[in-house]
């Protein structure tokens, strides 16, 4: 079968002919991908940052880990599934004391063994959550971006009647913009440099206090919207650091910053006015597991406003011609379909 990989600890990714993985016991099924969403981590991935040098000492692997397909076995045989990408080892404490939440010593599908970026995909059982009837592949294949979105605001706390940053345009972004809105936030402003592409997919979901930060910083981009008033919340999903240390100049005393994005390199912060400001900085990363079925849910509700988000969906083999539109930001969320478009 064909399966995207990343073959080698340097900038890059390969399409090749690799068997067809099987089982390795009764715990585990295989699944037949139906479609595979190009993640923000997939495009570090490709360009090798220094925060995924952890995945050297298992490549090669095939990427990929936002996905829907159709169990072989187990309980969901036949009906299609998300598969949450996150396995854990069911060997350490936690997972021996069923919280399976806080285990020490978990792998990825997509990272540190082979993900959906093929036909076909290993996986243990307890990872596939049923989609529900109404919700379409290409709809479905949101749910982990989703459920990281719910995740910060979960983070952030009480939202409702608050004003709202949200620092970069992705899907993480857009769902966090989606999700603030529905809790009642009383403004929602989003951020993005050079973004035109993924702006009109924001505003075709109802956001029209969108600004761009190419030429100016994020203080004076924002200050339209923001009326002399500071920011009550600010979720980062950047993946730039620096916007972090603007983010704080544009937060409210008692504030606070929502870390989503997964950097590159390290960041150089002045404590100082953060401390007499008593602002707060709290980052954000993975949702418990009983958040899948309710990211699903949440996307059976709001399906018709979701699903701007969406806007490539290519065969596998123009997986490279995918990655190029998601790195230039020509596109929204790139699907890739590893049986074709016409299956």
């Amino acid at each position: 079968m064909q399966a995207l990989r990343k073959t080698r600890a340097a900038v890059g990714l390969e399409l090749v002919d690799i068997p067809t993985p099987v089982p390795v016991s009764d715990e585990e099924t295989l699944v037949r991908v139906r479609v595979a969403g190009i993640c923000g981590s997939d495009l570090h991935v490709d360009e090798w940052h220094a925060s995924y040098e952890f995945m050297a000492p298992g490549l090669p692997v095939t990427i990929g880990h936002e996905f829907v397909g159709v169990p072989q076995s187990g309980p969901f045989a036949g009906r299609r599934v998300v598969v949450r990408p996150s396995v854990t080892c069911g060997a350490c404490a936690a997972c021996r004391a069923g919280d399976f939440d806080a285990c020490t010593q978990r792998s990825g599908i997509g990272m540190t063994r082979d993900g959906a970026f093929a036909q076909w995909v290993r996986v243990p059982l307890r990872n596939c959550v049923k989609v529900p009837d109404g919700v379409s592949d290409e709809l479905a294949s949101l749910a982990e971006p989703l459920s990281i979105a719910m995740q910060a605001l979960r983070s952030a706390g009480e939202v409702r009647g608050r004003r709202v940053l949200v620092m970069g345009p992705g899907t993480i972004g857009q769902g966090i913009a989606l999700l603030a809105r529905r809790a009642g936030a009383s403004q929602v402003v989003v951020t993005g440099r050079d973004d035109a592409a993924r702006f009109e997919v924001l505003a075709r979901m109802g956001f029209d206090a969108l600004a761009d930060v190419a030429t100016r910083s994020l203080a004076d981009a924002t200050a339209l919207y923001r009326d002399g008033a500071m920011f009550d919340i600010v979720f980062e999903a950047t993946g730039v650091p620096e916007t972090i240390t603007q983010a704080l100049e544009v937060l409210r005393h008692n504030g606070a910053v929502i870390v989503t994005g997964i950097h590159a390199r390290a960041l150089r912060l002045d404590l100082t006015g953060m401390v007499r400001k008593q602002q707060q900085l709290r980052g954000s990363f993975r949702p418990p597991e009983s958040a899948w079925p309710e990211a699903l849910a949440l996307i059976d509700e709001m399906k018709d406003c979701i699903g701007p988000m969406i806007s490539h969906v290519l065969p596998l083999d123009e997986a490279q011609q995918g990655f190029s539109l998601a790195h230039r930001k020509a596109a929204s969320k790139v699907l890739l379909r590893p049986w074709g478009l016409y299956e």
